[in-house]
């Protein structure tokens, strides 16, 4: 999310989603669902457009705390879910929760290591990252990072995670084999989210300056700085690694398609508005952004060097991050109902979730 506001993310993520829902033109021109729908009731039917994606079913989620990534484990079929000050684990064929790791602050990222049966969390309030144990959920350790600790990636190539710290413009360097902070890298702007391509490279959206940076994972320096001109705020990332493609989500409604060879911006296809997360999908060829106006843009890699918008999916407003299942090419997404605190004591957030409104959506063909 965009760190304007300097609030910590994961209230300034939830303050743009109130923008948006109490915003009478983003209200009533988007159209979306109805803000009185309840996520406990059956899904409706949502008719496939060109793209084939459509609501397959909602999942509900106890806890009131904001959210913020998501990330999803292919194996065990688990959607491992950043709830404010814990981790809620569902299992989505299910549509169970069949796990909470708990005793945090205010976390963000998650990244799973699966060689090392370890899942590492961002949480950018206690400015450490919480290591936790694949099979049993539970807290293992932590190190510590800077603060504002927020989208990270876990590099199977140097065997690394790799933070991005918004505020103090940083990245920590984790091995992921002994849970011990190895570096730090300054990155020279506020960085929003990174993706690795596996083959020794990170790539982060540094938001403040609207630049992707490159990063050796194994020397842990910057190689390549390159501006996202025209697109602008930087927030999202998602990688075609065996093409060269980074995929950018911008928050003046560009998706920035990026070369990561040459770092020149291939294309700039239109997106909705308040996008916090992309993915691609390499088995379709569809590259995703969701965005917290309650909608998800759907565009089509017809080459490496060609691409289109194939449609904005309707979801629901807030529904700003998500996560993608490779095989059944299902995309998750989370989204609650909040109002609004008449008369909030200063320095606090002017809105709250409504209780029993948490709740995953999940899209598929």
């Amino acid at each position: 999310m965009h760190h304007s506001s300097r609030l910590p993310k994961i209230y300034a993520a939830a303050a743009v989603f109130v923008a948006v829902i109490f915003c009478a033109t983003a209200l009533f021109a988007v159209g979306r669902t109805p803000l009185n729908s309840h996520p406990n009731m059956p899904a409706t039917a949502q008719a496939a457009g060109p793209s084939g994606y459509h609501l397959i079913k909602t999942i509900p989620v106890p806890g009131d705390t904001f959210w913020d990534y998501l990330k999803f484990d292919p194996t065990s079929r688990r959607l491992f879910i950043s709830h404010g000050t814990h981790v809620v684990v569902v299992d989505v064929d299910s549509g169970k929760v069949v796990g909470d790791i708990g005793g945090m602050q205010g976390i963000h990222g998650i990244v799973l290591a699966p060689e090392f049966n370890r899942g590492f969390v961002t949480d950018g309030r206690a400015a450490k990252v919480w290591i936790f144990d694949l099979k049993t959920l539970q807290v293992t350790g932590s190190a510590p990072a800077d603060p504002d600790a927020d989208g990270e990636v876990y590099d199977p190539a140097s065997k690394r995670v790799f933070t991005m710290n918004g505020d103090s413009k940083s990245s920590t360097v984790i091995d992921a084999s002994t849970g011990n902070v190895v570096g730090k890298i300054e990155l020279g702007g506020q960085p929003e989210f990174p993706v690795a391509d596996g083959k020794g490279h990170v790539y982060a959206n540094i938001e403040s300056t609207s630049e992707i940076v490159e990063i050796d994972s194994n020397t842990m320096k910057i190689t390549h700085r390159w501006p996202l001109a025209p697109a602008q705020s930087p927030s999202g990332l998602a990688i075609d690694a065996e093409h060269g493609i980074l995929f950018s989500g911008c928050h003046n409604k560009m998706m920035a398609i990026v070369d990561a060879n040459t770092g020149k911006v291939i294309a700039t296809p239109p997106i909705g508005q308040g996008v916090d997360a992309t993915r691609f999908d390499p088995g379709t060829g569809y590259a995703f952004s969701s965005n917290g106006d309650g909608t998800l843009t759907v565009i089509h890699e017809d080459s490496p060097r060609q691409f289109s918008v194939v449609e904005n999916v309707t979801t629901e407003r807030g529904a700003r991050t998500m996560a993608l299942d490779p095989t059944t090419h299902q995309v998750f997404l989370v989204t609650a109902q909040v109002t609004r605190i008449q008369n909030p004591p200063p320095h606090t957030r002017p809105f709250k979730m409504v209780p029993g409104t948490f709740h995953v959506l999940v899209f598929g063909k």
